[in-house]
């Protein structure tokens, strides 16, 4: 590995690498198909983010390698199980408290997934130079005008209905489409959660800004990795521990459980073709997850 190498993910520091890939490959049919083009999406999302030179493109190319091959050895058969027991919940009587405590699984694999890229992580902030940080700050307050123009424009009422539509398209894709009755019932239950995408924007912003500072601050002090690592470190647990924060904490719950009554609505509302559309979509997914561990072997 050369001195300087690299691996990211959504948010820069904050969502390495396939936080926010997994997140678009479960939103395709073929997810086999995609995984194995992973390297080179992220490869490309990285790039547009950071504008690599000449120099550091190779050794970003075979860290990301790297990383995806320790994640097709030891995570993707426990990501198939993951999904079994979904398939189970779905035939079953499923509760609120156990898809919070899905979501708190998902949290928990994320942050692992974070803190196993810790030292591409630090080596990538001490390559970075001025003008590449530069970029990253552009690159993000492109995305954040983007965000002001999709969710901060117009009513609560149009706002409501946004977020619907997306949360709709997820839902189905896994069950395959819904009726009148079912749609205006989810819609209730996506209304009645808390609705603040003022919100949102300034926590992606606090991460942003919070990411900066990181590099610059490696940068000014020329900081060696082991110091780069501790910062990173506290980066990425102050970033999952920020919504046990008791300025935080009533937000997030509210909103998450609120999540998990509208997906409990879907479950509950859903015909047994849909549930058994849902049970086959999931069966892809994990055959495609074992076959890629079985070919990391």
């Amino acid at each position: 590995m050369k001195k300087f190498n690299t691996a990211v993910c959504k948010n820069r520091f904050r969502q390495l690498c396939l936080i926010g890939l997994l997140a678009l490959l479960a939103g395709c049919s073929s997810l086999k198909l995609s995984y194995n083009h992973g390297e080179t999406l992220l490869y490309w999302w990285l790039n547009a983010y950071v504008d690599l030179d000449a120099d550091q493109k190779g050794w970003v190319k075979k860290d990301i390698d790297t990383l995806f091959q320790w994640h097709r050895q030891t995570q993707l058969k426990e990501y198939a199980q993951v999904l079994a027991q979904a398939q189970r919940q779905l035939q079953g009587n499923v509760t609120q408290a156990e898809l919070l405590a899905d979501y708190a699984d998902v949290r928990s694999r994320s942050q692992q997934l974070l803190l196993k890229a810790q030292p591409e992580l630090a080596d990538l902030a001490r390559a970075l130079r001025p003008e590449q940080i530069a970029h990253l700050e552009k690159k993000f307050a492109s995305n954040n005008e983007d965000y002001r123009k999709k969710y901060l424009r117009g009513d609560t009422a149009k706002r409501q209905k946004i977020r619907f539509k997306k949360a709709m398209e997820q839902f189905e894709l896994v069950f395959g489409g819904f009726g009148r009755e079912q749609e205006e019932l989810i819609r209730r239950a996506s209304d009645a959660r808390p609705l603040d995408n003022e919100r949102w924007l300034e926590e992606r912003q606090r991460r942003q800004r919070n990411i900066v500072n990181l590099v610059q601050k490696v940068q000014r002090d020329k900081l060696d990795k082991e110091a780069t690592m501790a910062l990173i470190n506290k980066l990425i647990k102050d970033t999952f521990e920020r919504i046990e924060q008791p300025e935080h904490k009533a937000f997030f719950d509210a909103h998450n459980e609120a999540t998990a009554q509208m997906v409990l609505t879907v479950i509950k509302t859903a015909t047994p073709a849909q549930k058994n559309h849902a049970a086959k979509r999931l069966q892809g997914w994990i055959d495609d997850f074992n076959a890629l561990a079985a070919e990391a072997r």
